[in-house]
Formats: C-alpha cells, structure tokens, sequence
C-alpha cells in the first residue's frame, strides 16, 4: 500500500467539506501532537484486526507519510498485537495480510494460555486487550485477575524489549466499556508498565467508522461482511442478531435497502419461527425428538455458528443439523456496516451454547 496515496486520501478528505472531515481532522491532530511528544520511534500502535484500529492504522499511515522526506521511505511502523484466546483464524490472516500491506513491525504478546471461559473473555491476552482500551477487568472474577496479573507481565516484557516504546495509539471509541471517561490521551494506571494511551478517535461513532473504511475503500476483516459487528474470540463472538434476516424474506444479504423492522429477526420471533414449524410437520424418529428449549437452544447455537474451520479452535463439537430437523433455512445475516443503531453494536457478543440452555 502506496503511504503517499494514503496520505492524500486522509488529509483530502479531513480538508474538504464532507461530513466526516471533523473527526478524521481532529484524529490527525490527536496523532500529530502524539508524535511530536513522543518522536515517532518511540510509539507504537495497537493492532488487533478490528474495524476501529484499521481505521486508526490508516490514519496513522497518513500521518507518518506526511511527515515523511520525499527522498525517504517509510520505515516499519511499531504495533503491538494482543490476542484473544481462540482467535478467528480468518481475523489471523487479515492481521498478516495488513502486516504486509502497512509495513506493520508487529510485536505479539503471547503469554500463558489459559482455560477460556465460555460466558466472558477472560484470559492474560483478553484482559491485557481490555486494560490498552481501559475496558478494566472486574476484580471478583478469578479468571480475569490471573489475567490481569499475566497480562501486565506481558506488557512488562514488551516494555522491557522496546524501552524507548512511550505510547500507544489505541482505537478506543465513547461507545466502548468504560470508554465515555477516556481524554484523548491517558497515561497507565500506577503500578502498571508506563505508557500513554493515545485515543485519536474516541469520539467517532459506530457509523462514522464504516463510512470511513467504506468511502476510502480500507481492506477489512471479511467477518464483518458475515454480519459479525464486535470482534472476540471463537466462543463468545457471533453474528449480530440485530443482522439476521427473516428466513422468508426476498431481501438479500447485500441489498442497498438499509434492514427494516420487518426483515430482522428477533429472539422471540426466532423462538415463535421454531415453535411454529416442530409443531406442524410429523414427529421424527424418537431419537430425534427435541424438547421445545431443546429445539430453541439447538436454534440458537446454529444460528450463531463459528465460520468453517473454528470449531476445533473454540471447543466446541459441531451442533446438530437443526435445519432438517426443523425445516427453518439457514439464517444469513447482512454486513456489519449495515447496522442502523451503533448501541447494538456488541450485541453479538457474550451469547453462548451454555447461556442459552440455561435459559431456555
């Protein structure tokens, strides 16, 4: 990828009156007074695949070339990647592709695994993710505290080999846990490796992010075209119920026709849709008769299916084919900039096989 074209793409679009142009003008200022603090060899930014720190590494490309000599060429860029446990092997290979493509020198955090918990991200990598993004874990979960022992070890080795690394760019947003009472600049907790977390778009908005990628044409993880909004791990990341379309609906995945109420289909009209169908067509062999929690777990765990190759990796077996069991088609969820109301953005996070078996 050309840092020249990235940089007249960027600063073309925060000069001119569209109306993004403030918030990409304020995140290069942010940037910018970043860099002239720290010198540009001593920050990093941190990488995870995301929507929001695609939109930052972008960003940042431009800025870095802006302020590169015409004679010079762009030296690899500092990041910093913090995986969650059981990540999406295709998040893994857009994370490599953009290494490539941005020149990234992207330093992994590895640590310790540990036994992931099926209700809440709760390991060194996830909670050293969540402290960079002041997403600060809770103390009574013990889980987590090991986490956040082993994470902070983790940032300490990666302090201990990169000393002269200062500060991190971060794409934390508002709308983000804990996100509303981040500046866009906060220095480590005490105790903690010191570094200053440098947050040049906290204030964009769910949609202001996929404008961007959008109207720049900015390679993205393809999850996102699979109806997935929030990124995680395997176990507790899935596509966005508020992006599922009506099994009967014509509409199709990428229509330009924003999704109506009509079209999406909630957890009760998913529970009705199941209840409907086992009760009219005839009983199937004994063995494979289904309790209506049963059927509306087994719903649920389908619908909210890991992409081809993740099962393993989440620890989880493949659920039954709920499809010829209950005659419902195979949901398909519209793309995640598609989403009308950035508050459910992280709707497709935390639901899992168990949490609904205990509800059902």
């Amino acid at each position: 990828m050309n840092c020249r074209d990235i940089e007249q793409q960027v600063y073309g679009l925060a000069n001119s009156d569209d109306p993004l142009a403030p918030m990409v003008k304020e995140a290069l200022e942010v940037i910018d007074q970043g860099l002239d603090t720290h010198g540009q060899d001593s920050v990093s930014i941190s990488f995870n695949g995301g929507k929001d720190c695609t939109v930052l590494l972008h960003l940042y490309a431009g800025a870095l070339a802006r302020r590169l000599p015409s004679e010079k060429s762009m030296k690899p860029i500092p990041s910093i990647y913090i995986p969650v446990p059981s990540p999406f092997p295709v998040l893994e290979t857009f994370i490599e592709e953009t290494v490539q493509s941005y020149n990234l020198d992207l330093f992994r955090c590895l640590s310790q695994p540990e036994q992931a918990d099926n209700t809440v991200t709760s390991s060194t990598t996830a909670a050293a993710a969540e402290y960079l993004d002041n997403k600060k874990p809770k103390p009574h979960a013990g889980a987590k505290a090991k986490g956040v022992e082993s994470m902070r070890q983790a940032l300490e080795a990666y302090k201990q080999q990169f000393q002269h690394i200062s500060a991190i760019l971060i794409g934390t947003r508002r709308s983000d846990p804990h996100g509303a009472t981040l500046s866009h600049r906060n220095m480590t907790d005490e105790g903690w490796p010191r570094f200053e977390r440098i947050n040049p778009i906290i204030n964009w908005t769910y949609s202001q992010v996929w404008t961007f990628l959008r109207q720049l044409k900015v390679p993205y993880c393809s999850l996102y075209d699979e109806g997935y909004t929030s990124l995680g791990s395997t176990f507790n990341t899935f596509p966005n119920p508020a992006l599922m379309i009506e099994p009967t609906s014509t509409a199709t995945v990428h229509s330009d026709v924003p999704p109506s109420a009509s079209s999406i289909i909630s957890p009760a009209t998913a529970l009705t849709s199941v209840m409907s169908t086992t009760h009219n067509i005839p009983p199937p062999p004994e063995k494979e008769l289904l309790s209506p929690g049963g059927v509306l777990s087994t719903y649920m765990s389908s619908i909210h299916t890991i992409p081809q190759g993740n099962l393993h990796a989440a620890g989880q077996p493949p659920s039954p084919n709920v499809w010829r069991m209950s005659g419902i088609p195979e949901p398909r969820y519209r793309p995640a900039y598609e989403l009308q109301d950035g508050n459910l953005e992280r709707s497709g996070r935390g639901l899992t096989v168990s949490s609904v078996h205990t509800q059902a």
